[in-house]
């Protein structure tokens, strides 16, 4: 998959590092090209699916433990910051 735009680092490249970088296991030459990625790249945000994704990995490392309130406003108004930004 590519969104058609040039980038540092491929498309192709960040979606088969993204769970990886999700779960923290990337050195941090990497996690800053791939947050540089996602950041300018539109696509590759739907193509992994955002929402989804960062609702797993709360799964995941918060288990049944409630979500704080504050955080939740923070995760939900950054990704309506990202949707905002992907209209544009």
């Amino acid at each position: 998959m590519s969104c058609g735009q040039h980038h540092d680092t491929p498309c192709d490249e960040v979606l088969e590092r993204v769970y990886t970088y999700l779960d923290g296991e990337l050195d941090n030459e990497r996690i800053a090209k791939i947050r540089k990625h996602l950041d300018e790249c539109g696509p590759c945000l739907e193509e992994y699916g955002l929402e989804e994704a960062v609702k797993r990995l709360v799964a995941k490392h918060c288990g049944c433990d409630p979500v704080p309130q504050d955080l939740r406003a923070k995760v939900l108004s950054r990704i309506e910051q990202v949707r905002a930004e992907m209209a544009d």
